[in-house]
């Protein structure tokens, strides 16, 4: 079992921008990718990001490509999203995620999640 932190939420306006982290512990060497999601209220878990924690390799949801990038430093066992020229509708919880798949981009390809973290844009 890996146990996964998000941190780095809060409240911003829209134009600005946040750093997540995600730090792993426990069985953290198996991990193969990891992943962050997002939801509100009333609404599923949609994929945002992912990144494999060998080499490196990306995906993102259409929503966010060109404003957010997803990273990792293998020796803090932490991913990183940041998220640039934020809009409104990029309120949510964000939850990382952790697989021993690849590049997994949907929720059920994940084995373990973080307890999230809030962020609102306000316009």
């Amino acid at each position: 079992q890996v146990q996964l932190v998000e941190s780095g939420g809060g409240l911003v306006q829209a134009g600005d921008s946040l750093r997540l982290s995600c730090a792993a512990s426990g069985r953290s060497f198996t991990i193969v990718t990891m992943g962050w999601f997002r939801q509100v209220p009333g609404k599923e878990r949609e994929f945002v990001a992912t990144i494999t924690w060998n080499g490196g390799a990306t995906s993102y949801a259409d929503s966010v490509k060109g404003r957010f990038t997803i990273s990792r430093d293998n020796a803090k066992n932490t991913v990183y999203l940041q998220m640039n020229s934020l809009k409104p509708e990029d309120t949510a919880v964000y939850y990382c995620a952790a697989s021993r798949g690849v590049l997994i981009t949907t929720r059920d390809g994940y084995d373990d999640w973080g307890q999230g973290t809030q962020v609102t844009v306000s316009s």
